[in-house]
C-alpha cells in the first residue's frame, strides 16, 4: 500500500517522465555486407530498412554493417544461419558447397546477358532456387545484380586462353570457381575479398576476377591494370534473412518484408547500372587497360567444369530450363 509521500513522489516522477512512443519496442536488425558504404548493395539494404521502418511505423529498423565489419562472406553466412546476423547480402558463390542449386547460377557462360539472368531469377526458376535456402536456415528476400565478372591482372592483357596459363588467380571460396580457373590453365588461389589488394601488391596472386564496381571500389585497379572482358560469370547476389529471425515475424510482417525485398532489389539494380558505368570510367581514368577477349576457346574449356558440377538430373534440368528461358 502506497503512503501519501510515496504516492506524491510517484505522481511527480510520472509527470516528468517522457511518454514512450508507439515504436518503443522496435527491433533493430543487423545486416552484413563486405562492400563499402555507398556501394549499390549497401544502399539497397538501407533502402530496404527505410521501407520497413515506414511500413511498420518504426517497429523494425535495419543497421547495415558494411566493409566486412562482421566478417568475410563465408563467416557471415554461418552467422546468418544461426541467427547471430539477421540479414546478409552475399554473392552466390560462397553458397555453392552448401546449396547445390546456387552452383548452377555461377556456371561460367550460362547467362546470355544480364536481362536473361533477371528473367531467370525473377521467375519460377528463381523461386525454386530460393526455396533451396530454407533447409539451411535462410530466406531469400531478393536476387541482386552482380554484373559481369571478368579477369584482371598485374602482368599482361589476357586475350587468348594461352595467356591464362600459369597465372595465379584469386577466386572466391567456391569449388566451382576453383575448377573454372584451373580448367583455363591458371592456378586458382582462394583468398578473402578483403585480402585481394595486398595479395596483388605482394605477388601472392597475379590477378583476380570481378565486376567493374568491385574492381574500382576496392582500388584493385591500382595494382592490376589489365582488365580483360571475359564476362565469364553473371551469377547474381542474394539478399537473405536468417530463418530464425523470419520465423518470429507475424504473417503480415512477413508480407511486408517480402515486398520491401522486392523494392530493394529493383533499387539495387537501378543503382548498379549507374555505378557500373561510373566505375568503368573511373578505372580507365586511373590507368586501367581494357581489352576484348576471344571467348569461344574459354567457353569450350568449360566442358569438364559442367561435367563435374552438373551431375544430378535435377541440376541438369535446371541448366536446360535456364538456357531455354527467353
Amino acid at each position: 500500500m502506497l503512503t501519501r509521500r510515496r504516492a506524491l513522489a510517484l505522481a511527480a516522477a510520472l509527470s516528468i517522465a517522457p511518454v514512450a512512443p508507439a515504436f518503443a519496442q522496435s527491433v533493430t536488425l543487423r545486416s552484413a555486407d563486405i562492400h563499402p558504404d555507398g556501394y549499390p548493395t549497401v544502399e539497397a539494404v538501407k533502402y530496404f530498412g527505410k521501407i520497413l521502418e515506414e511500413q511498420t511505423n518504426g517497429k523494425y529498423k535495419v543497421q547495415v554493417f558494411f566493409s566486412g565489419q562482421l566478417g568475410q562472406e563465408k563467416d557471415t553466412i554461418e552467422q546468418t544461419r544461426f541467427g547471430v546476423i539477421d540479414l546478409n547480402r552475399v554473392n552466390t558463390a560462397p553458397f555453392n558447397n552448401l546449396i547445390p542449386e546456387t552452383a548452377v547460377l555461377g556456371l561460367p557462360f550460362l547467362f546470355r546477358s544480364v536481362d536473361h539472368m533477371y528473367k531467370v531469377v525473377d521467375g519460377p526458376l528463381g523461386d525454386e532456387i530460393a526455396k533451396a535456402f530454407e533447409p539451411h536456415g535462410m530466406i531469400v528476400l531478393g536476387f541482386f545484380d552482380s554484373g559481369a565478372r571478368s579477369f584482371y591482372n598485374s602482368k599482361k592483357p589476357i586475350k587468348t586462353l594461352a595467356d591464362m596459363k600459369g597465372m595465379k588467380i584469386r577466386v572466391q571460396q567456391s569449388d566451382l570457381f576453383i575448377a573454372m580457373i584451373n580448367a583455363l590453365g591458371a592456378n586458382a588461389t582462394p583468398i578473402p575479398f578483403g585480402e585481394v589488394y595486398s595479395g596483388l601488391q605482394t605477388g601472392l596472386v597475379d590477378g583476380a576476377e570481378n565486376n567493374y564496381p568491385s574492381y574500382e571500389s576496392s582500388k584493385q585497379f591500382e595494382v592490376a591494370k589489365y582488365f580483360s572482358l571475359t564476362e565469364h560469370s553473371m551469377a547474381p547476389e542474394v539478399f537473405v534473412m536468417s530463418k530464425l529471425a523470419w520465423d518470429k515475424l507475424s504473417a503480415a510482417d512477413k508480407q511486408t518484408f517480402k515486398e520491401a525485398g522486392k523494392a530493394a532489389t529493383l533499387k539495387m539494380r537501378e543503382l548498379w547500372a549507374a555505378r557500373d558505368q561510373q566505375s568503368k570510367d573511373t578505372v580507365i581514368k586511373g590507368g586501367a587497360q581494357i581489352n576484348e577477349v576471344d571467348k569461344q576457346p574459354f567457353i569450350d574449356a568449360m566442358k569438364p567444369v559442367y561435367d563435374k558440377f552438373v551431375t544430378s538430373e535435377k541440376m541438369k534440368s535446371l541448366v536446360d530450363r535456364i538456357k531455354a528461358t527467353q
